[in-house]
């Protein structure tokens, strides 16, 4: 963990209207793809969602609840809530998406942002799609309705300009520790309670020494273009014997493994899923540091 003087670190939220191109421009920051599966009403509660680190900041990237137009006081509650959170983070990025003309979402947003102290960005996001002679005109839409610390055009799919954006948003950033370890770039709960389900099955269903030798790790939780959620898990043992007890006759074992926990994971996730489980024997894996920090009992985290 590096908490040299002149380390910096800090907090950024990504908010716009759907489908403006959020997720793709952390996919690009984090260097992979992170799958966040929830469409359920929003919590008050930060989530974070990426983490991009260096030799010489981190940046940690959080959700907040939808900044949307309420349509009834839960809904205003929420809002309130979102932009009470706003306000606690270095800098704020405004997505947009340039081949779509300024409307009330935006404004409904921008209305909301001035309220706030924090710094935000306009990203306007997509310019690989439109001529740059066009640009001028966009960016003067949105900047004589609202001020902006920074303009910023990118291509989050191509890349362009991202990494301008990222000198721009150190540049605001204070000096401070590193929160998370290099190698982490995303905090997913659903990752780990998906685990904690299945690993619970397992528990209700072998005895003796398998119980206390399982881990499991959540690989992939993905949704289809059809709705559905794609999950995969790794099932870790210690010894081929406790593999086949896993397996069990004709697969029979971690079938039923399968059945229960996808009923627990559906009601979690609020969507049916497609479950696949593997087993991986890795000899004494409690015993090593690697595989312990590797399956998620890390104890920087205790």
């Amino acid at each position: 963990m590096k908490e040299t003087s002149q380390f910096k670190s800090g907090f950024v939220t990504l908010i716009g209207r759907p489908n403006v191109g959020k997720s793709t421009l952390l996919n690009h920051i984090v260097g992979q793809k992170i799958t966040i599966i929830s469409d359920k009403a929003q919590t008050t509660r930060n989530k974070i969602q990426g983490i991009y680190t260096t030799d010489t900041e981190q940046i940690v990237f959080i959700d907040t609840p939808g900044i949307h137009k309420p349509k009834h006081r839960l809904g205003k509650f929420m809002v309130d809530s979102a932009i009470g959170t706003i306000g606690g983070v270095d800098v704020v990025l405004f997505l947009i998406n340039v081949t779509e003309k300024i409307g009330p979402g935006d404004r409904f947003i921008m209305d909301k942002l001035q309220s706030i102290q924090t710094p935000v960005f306009l990203v306007l996001n997509q310019i690989d799609q439109i001529s740059p002679d066009e640009l001028p005109d966009i960016i003067a839409s949105y900047t004589s309705e609202g001020n902006f610390a920074e303009v910023i055009p990118i291509s989050a799919l191509q890349g362009n300009n991202v990494s301008e954006l990222l000198n721009h948003v150190v540049n605001y950033l204070p000096e401070g520790p590193q929160f998370y370890p290099d190698e982490q770039v995303s905090d997913h709960p659903e990752y780990f309670i998906v685990s904690e389900l299945i690993r619970e099955k397992v528990l209700h269903l072998t005895r003796e020494e398998i119980p206390h030798s399982v881990a499991v790790v959540t690989e992939q939780i993905d949704r289809d273009t059809d709705g559905k959620v794609q999950v995969n898990a790794m099932i870790i043992v210690e010894r081929k014997s406790q593999k086949g007890i896993i397996i069990g006759k004709g697969g029979k074992m971690i079938k039923d493994i399968g059945i229960r926990a996808r009923k627990d994971i559906e009601r979690l996730l609020g969507d049916d899923i497609h479950l696949e489980l593997w087993v991986k024997v890795q000899k004494d894996w409690r015993e090593k540091p690697a595989r312990l920090n590797e399956y998620g009992y890390r104890r920087d985290d205790y």
